[in-house]
């Protein structure tokens, strides 16, 4: 089952960065976006296509994290990054190569340690709430931090509250379909709301900034907030020895510093 689930999980990934490109082209088709105008994002063709295959993403998403526990799918996600700045880029460059492959080993790592030692757990309506209170939190001081600044720093504050939102997603999607055909109404009212902030800061993220900043912020954090919340809160660590935690710590710190050198990439090919 966990083999099934890593397939959706890198599947979904790779539907992300298709969807964010998509997305963010159909975005910059709309001036002045604010939460009055968003329905004339449907009417870009662009915009559509990256719902749609977002959706699918969506769907993948959901079925990996019915299969597995959430710090071993959430990780794969940031997949997406390597992709979307591998596509867009006109030139495979040195530092775009270093950059990739770092980003990539640091995730394949952190799965791997995950998925042999990870022990799947349920989710407790005080956890939820917990994580759901620790979340808001973190998503009202990236909501502060983008309402001062503008450009490429508003996209990246916005994705970064996108990522946490979406971290909390991930979690409760795992709480609704382990739970089935129960229904747990709290997590569900709450994964809708915790998407629905999300899906909004990438749309204002877009424009913004380039789509690979928004999409390397949100997928780095979305990862982060998850696997913590799986490892720390639900208990999906609990047999994890030292090294065990030392090991995700360390290829967690790679994953994330190959995002920064992606974003350094791309503000270097900016400038240029």
């Amino acid at each position: 089952m966990v083999g099934v689930a890593i397939l959706c999980a890198v599947l979904a990934a790779g539907c992300s960065a298709l969807g964010a490109m998509w997305q963010h082209a159909g975005v910059r088709e709309t001036t002045d976006l604010k939460l009055t105008s968003a329905l004339q994002l449907v009417r870009s063709r662009r915009w559509v296509y990256g719902f749609l295959v977002l959706f699918a993403c969506a769907v993948l998403q959901v079925v990996a994290l019915a299969l597995a526990p959430v710090s071993v799918v959430a990780p794969l996600n940031a997949l997406a990054i390597p992709i979307i700045a591998v596509t867009r880029a006109r030139r495979l460059t040195g530092l775009l190569a270093v950059a990739v492959l770092v980003t990539t080993a640091g995730i394949v790592v952190f799965v791997s340690i995950t998925a042999g030692a990870a022990v799947p757990t349920e989710v407790s309506p005080k956890v939820a709430l917990q994580a759901g209170q620790l979340v808001v939190a973190g998503v009202l001081v990236w909501v502060v931090a983008a309402t001062f600044t503008a450009d490429a720093v508003r996209a990246l504050a916005l994705a970064v509250g996108a990522g946490i939102a979406y971290g909390l997603v991930a979690v409760l999607v795992r709480d609704v379909t382990t739970t089935l055909p129960v229904i747990e109404w709290f997590s569900l009212g709450g994964l809708a709301v915790a998407f629905l902030t999300g899906a909004w800061f990438i749309q204002l993220g877009y424009a913004a900034g380039p789509p690979d900043l928004v999409v390397a912020g949100q997928t780095v954090v979305n990862p982060i907030v998850a696997a913590w919340i799986g490892i720390k809160l639900l208990g999906e660590g609990a047999v994890m020895s030292a090294l065990t935690q030392a090991g995700l710590v360390i290829s967690a710190v790679v994953a994330v510093s190959g995002t920064v050198v992606l974003a350094y990439y791309h503000r270097a090919r900016v400038t240029a």
